[in-house]
């Protein structure tokens, strides 16, 4: 579904990301771990065409993506959940999900309703607080949103960046079971994560990044049960 070929991208004369290739197979969960400044969110953000890429190519489905405009990107069915929510907050929840279907704005207004039934039963306190300012939500409320604002747009590829992020520990398991459901009801996702344990719980794939290359990958089962992965995050190997 998407191929990473040789991907390298700056932040001015910074290099963020060096040379690097990814795979992500279609109905998978393909995670991504490293910790803060492993160029995790630059990954998603270039996928996103967010930012610029230098060199190398972004293909989805067989097509270079690599500087196509974030609007085109998600028209072609790519979805990104960005890091620290970014809900709109003086917009009630209920327009905060229907600005996530603005790519389908000529659609039938039955179809919008369908897709907002189906997040509000994916997220049943989401529909309770359907009129609420999203301002007023608290983080983990504002990250379920985040997601159903993504989910709105029918996509294909769910890009999700640090889901866990200052969320407490109850509230971080009733998300990844969600999208544990979404994987399993057929939807595509490249997640980002600094919690090991929890991402690769609940994935088929994993890459660990450190300081913008790739240093490890595999099948998560075989990561999770590994040691040289608490070796990286340790900074005992480089």
């Amino acid at each position: 579904m998407l191929i990473l070929r040789n991907i390298s991208a700056f932040y001015g004369n910074i290099e963020a990301l060096r040379a690097v290739d990814l795979h992500v197979q279609e109905g998978c969960i393909t995670t991504v771990l490293g910790s803060n400044g492993a160029g995790k969110t630059t990954m998603l953000r270039a996928i996103s065409g967010l930012i610029p890429t230098r060199y190398g190519e972004i293909l989805y489905y067989g097509r270079n993506i690599a500087g196509e405009p974030p609007h085109r990107i998600v028209r072609m069915g790519i979805s990104h959940v960005p890091e620290g929510r970014q809900v709109f907050y003086q917009l009630s929840v209920r327009e905060n999900l229907e600005l996530g279907a603005y790519v389908r704005s000529w659609r039938k207004k039955a179809e919008i309703e369908k897709d907002l039934d189906f997040v509000y039963r994916l997220f049943p306190i989401l529909g309770e607080r359907e009129r609420q300012l999203a301002g007023t939500l608290s983080g983990g409320e504002q990250q379920m949103l985040a997601i159903g604002r993504a989910l709105m747009s029918r996509p294909r590829l769910l890009l999700l960046d640090e889901p866990s992020m200052g969320l407490a520990p109850m509230v971080i398991r009733d998300i990844f079971a969600c999208l544990k459901r979404l994987h399993q009801e057929g939807l595509t996702i490249l997640l980002v994560e600094q919690d090991v344990q929890i991402a690769l719980s609940i994935s088929d794939y994993a890459y660990v990044l450190r300081t913008g290359k790739v240093v490890l990958e595999g099948p998560a089962e075989e990561l999770l049960k590994g040691e040289r992965i608490k070796k990286i995050y340790l900074g005992e190997e480089f």
